[in-house]
C-alpha cells in the first residue's frame, strides 16, 4: 500500500476506483482542511519553480480560490484584487525598484 496523507482534489478517489485500486480517505475538519491547504499552495508553488509551466499556475489558482471560499467567497477575493490593482497597479511595466530617497 502506498501512502501519502496530503490533500487533493475531489475526484481523486473517483479516478483511484477506475483504475482498480482502493483509495482510504477521510474529509478534514476545517482548521486542518486550512493548513492542508496552505501546505498544498507551498507545495504548488516549488511545482511552479521547477516546472514553470501553465498547468501549475492552474493548480495555484485552485488552491487559492479554495482558501478564498474557505475565508470568505471567490467574489470577495476578486474585489480585493481589482482594488489593489487599481490602486497600485499590476506587474505589466516590469518595473524593477533600485532605490528611493
Amino acid at each position: 500500500m502506498k501512502e501519502y496523507h496530503k490533500l487533493v482534489r475531489d475526484r481523486i478517489p473517483d479516478i483511484i476506483r477506475q483504475d482498480g485500486e482502493t483509495p482510504h480517505i477521510r474529509v478534514l475538519e476545517e482548521a486542518e482542511y486550512r493548513h492542508h491547504l496552505e501546505m498544498k499552495l507551498d507545495e504548488e508553488v516549488k511545482e511552479y519553480h521547477t516546472d514553470k509551466n501553465v498547468e501549475e499556475l492552474a493548480d495555484i489558482l485552485e488552491v487559492v480560490y479554495a482558501l478564498a471560499d474557505l475565508t470568505g467567497s471567490r467574489e470577495a477575493l476578486l474585489a480585493a484584487y481589482q482594488q489593489k490593482h487599481d490602486a497600485r497597479g499590476g506587474f505589466e511595466k516590469r518595473i524593477f525598484l533600485i532605490s528611493k530617497e
